[in-house]
């Protein structure tokens, strides 16, 4: 267990913020493959719809609520680490968390996309957005690195 202010309840809010990161991952891995199939449906009307509402619900129940978590519990970790304070050798954390303030960035641009296709206008190639799908993959990767590495 980790001293600071969070105690016994570390390994709990830790847990949640793990929890909620694989939650937030799992929806951030599906929200950008729903963006394709949804734009290369926007011919049919009733396909369109159906990825409408997929979009919405995953944003709803299982985005945004797990980002939020996500940024509670790490903010609590964080605190709990001495970020506030000024401890060293942080150096890794701030990466992380510059890395989740991009990650976040690109979640509230897919949702924003979503409700783009939601009103038929797409703004993006197929291909640039089947590209944009690795970002999420790639932040994790990085993340996990910075997490278990702790390279600085």
């Amino acid at each position: 267990m980790e001293p600071g202010f969070l105690g016994v309840a570390y390994d709990w809010v830790k847990a949640g913020h793990v929890i909620f990161v694989i939650f937030w991952m799992a929806g951030m891995f599906m929200l950008p493959r729903y963006l394709v199939y949804h734009q290369e449906g926007l011919a049919d009307p009733a396909d369109a719809a159906r990825w409408t509402e997929r979009e919405r619900r995953l944003r709803n129940i299982i985005l945004t609520p797990s980002m939020i978590l996500v940024w509670l519990f790490g903010a609590m970790l964080a605190i709990n680490l001495g970020l506030l304070a000024g401890a060293p050798g942080l150096g890794w954390l701030h990466a992380k968390i510059a890395i989740v303030l991009l990650l976040s960035a690109y979640h509230g641009w897919a949702v924003g996309y979503s409700k783009k296709l939601a009103r038929g206008k797409p703004t993006i190639s197929n291909r640039a957005l089947r590209m944009m799908n690795e970002i999420p993959a790639i932040a994790a990767m990085l993340a996990v690195i910075l997490v278990i590495v702790r390279p600085f």
